[in-house]
């Protein structure tokens, strides 16, 4: 891989050990990709911030790091595994909010933004079209690639925090024009809902695997574009795709190899599948991924005026920075549950607080049983609001 003559003296440790460290390894990864060079980022959304999921090892790591790590763009920070305020109240012990604070200060320590949340794009860090990037959250880069038109690969924890030191990553994958063109043409059969986004990428995941597709007979708007995003890069590993309501409006797109059909029927199939349980589920939970404003509002108005149910322990997830912008929706959803900011179901200790989990995102429902060992209730949006209240 060609570098600079710049490129060259951080490789050769002349601006430090840990800028050495991170150009070693994005120069590796460059090279396996059959990179031709680096290629200069406007951010980086960087993972591996729940104690949970790097445990005791990772935080050593972050704390050696950040004795003189610095980033040099805009950086901003995955959810972690508490509310770094209100741990106390979703159920965690005091050694892993211990360690867990030990890792937000290494993060603080090296300039990122504690944004802790999987949807980056809604609390400052939204790049313009053709912008590039290095962002680790699955679910934000095939938004930031299909929706924002920037240019991100589905980079891991240790490279996008390298990208972020350094300033840039390789130029491959995704970065490159040329490989951003469709391969199959999914064809959706009918008017998808709200509630149908989600199960709908998790069907076009499953199918297409790493493919990009281009998924006509949709227009979503951008909470949709959140849920079936999350959704594929979970059931299978897309990290973009094309959209377009009628076919004609692809004319551009001259690479397709394969097409196929999505009907309902084949959602109704995939809802069986992710739902483990039918019992009483032990925490409702909404916001994977996080919720946004224009969610806020629609939940907060569907429960005023209802009562709550008290036999239901509830999660909202939640950048805290959209729940700050929410003041009178999150006074009424408090009534019915925990405002859970900073974290998520998947990325908390949920498995010590409970063994069934009812929820709306089929991202969840897919990493529910694997990573926390919980059976899933896998139900629509309105139906978890009305287990909920009354």
């Amino acid at each position: 891989m060609h570098l600079t003559k710049g490129e060259e003296r951080i490789l050769g440790g002349e601006e430090g050990e840990t800028r050495r460290r991170a150009m070693e390894l994005l120069v590796a990864l460059g090279d396996i990709s059959k990179a031709e060079g680096l290629v200069p980022i406007v951010s980086a959304q960087v993972a591996g911030a729940s104690f949970k999921t790097i445990s005791e090892a990772g935080v050593e790591f972050l704390e050696e790091l950040s004795a003189d790590a610095k980033v040099t763009v805009k950086s901003t920070l995955n959810p972690l595994g508490m509310d770094r305020e209100g741990w106390r109240d979703l159920g965690i012990d005091e050694e892993f909010a211990e360690m867990q604070m030990r890792i937000l200060r290494a993060y603080d320590k090296m300039g990122i933004e504690l944004t802790c949340t999987c949807t980056p794009y809604f609390v400052g860090n939204r790049p313009d079209s053709n912008e590039h990037i290095a962002w680790a959250e699955s679910s934000a880069v095939v938004f930031a690639n299909s929706v924002l038109g920037a240019r991100t690969n589905k980079e891991g924890g240790p490279s996008a925090l390298a990208a972020a030191i350094i300033g840039k990553t390789p130029n491959c994958g995704l970065q490159i024009e040329e490989n951003r063109q469709p391969k199959v043409e999914v064809r959706v059969g009918f008017e998808p809902s709200f509630d149908d986004f989600s199960i709908l990428g998790y069907v076009i995941g499953k199918s297409v695997g790493q493919k990009i597709p281009l998924i006509t007979g949709i227009s979503p708007a951008e909470d949709e574009h959140k849920a079936i995003g999350a959704a594929m890069a979970a059931s299978g590993a897309v990290s973009m795709y094309r959209f377009a309501k009628d076919r004609e409006e692809c004319s551009q797109f001259d690479t397709i190899e394969e097409t196929f059909s999505v009907e309902r029927e084949q959602l109704n199939e995939a809802r069986e599948h992710l739902n483990s349980s039918d019992s009483k589920p032990d925490i409702v939970t909404l916001g994977c991924p996080h919720l946004s404003v224009s969610e806020m509002k629609w939940i907060a108005w569907f429960l005023h005026g209802r009562q709550p149910r008290k036999d239901f322990q509830t999660w909202f997830c939640v950048s805290r920075k959209i729940a700050n912008q929410c003041p009178n929706e999150t006074a009424v959803m408090r009534q019915f549950g925990k405002i859970a900011c900073d974290t998520c179901m998947v990325v908390a200790p949920i498995e010590k607080l409970s063994s069934s989990v009812a929820t709306d995102s089929s991202k969840a429902a897919v990493y529910l049983p694997t990573l926390c060992n919980q059976k899933v209730l896998f139900r629509s949006r309105k139906k978890l609001l009305e287990m909920i209240s009354k």
